[in-house]
């Protein structure tokens, strides 16, 4: 998943100071954005910027709304994105109807699925490559002692009304209601400490641990 910040995401401090250990940051080559990552053993969390406008509003990256979705995060743009995907590595069914993004930073044959959902809901990208196995591989424990993201509860200013919104729901990634302002709310290992971290007013984000 990922939360639009600001340029080089300075709001990472703030991860790094409750206890997450960061992990190496990315750029996206073509699609003029750039993003701070931090892992976990099923997924993990970036925080994204936009980094060369002239390539986040060119022609080959211009469908993404990147461009608006970060350009807008403090406006009626979700700062918020969610790539998904298959729990059966064999199902090559999608689980929502999406356009193929083929990004240059990809190799061939890789491509990723997004959603026609507009700026006003989060970005839903389906990744048919990505495995759960391989992000375990990689996991570094963190000083916080956090490891599994295991709920998200969504807030959103406007009802989501996509069929791609839907079907995540109805999937239980995540629940969702609304209210006057985004927040995406982490749980991490079923809540078994009973504690909170709110990241605001740095982050639209509050893990519950």
């Amino acid at each position: 998943m990922f939360v639009c910040a600001s340029p080089s995401a300075p709001e990472a401090e703030e991860f790094i100071r409750f206890g997450l250990h960061e992990g190496l940051p990315n750029e996206h080559p073509g699609q003029g954005t750039s993003c701070r990552r931090f892992g976990f053993a099923n997924t993990m969390i970036e925080l994204l910027w936009v980094s060369d406008p002239r390539e986040a509003q060119s022609e080959a990256t211009r469908r993404t709304l990147l461009w608006e979705r970060w350009s807008a995060k403090e406006g009626n743009a979700s700062p918020f994105g969610f790539c998904v995907r298959p729990a059966n590595p064999q199902d090559a069914e999608l689980p929502f109807p999406a356009w193929e993004y083929r990004p240059v930073y990809l190799p061939d044959p890789l491509v990723m699925h997004i959603a026609e959902s507009g700026v006003e809901e989060p970005m839903w990208i389906h990744f048919s490559f990505l495995r759960r196995a391989d992000r375990e591989r990689r996991f570094t424990e963190h000083p916080a002692g956090i490891r599994e993201i295991t709920g998200l509860s969504l807030t959103t200013s406007v009802p989501l009304r996509s069929t791609a919104s839907q079907r995540i729901v109805e999937s239980k990634i995540l629940s969702c209601r609304e209210g006057a302002k985004p927040l995406l709310e982490i749980e991490f290992d079923g809540k078994r400490r009973n504690q909170v971290a709110d990241f605001r007013p740095h982050l639209p984000v509050v893990f519950r641990l």
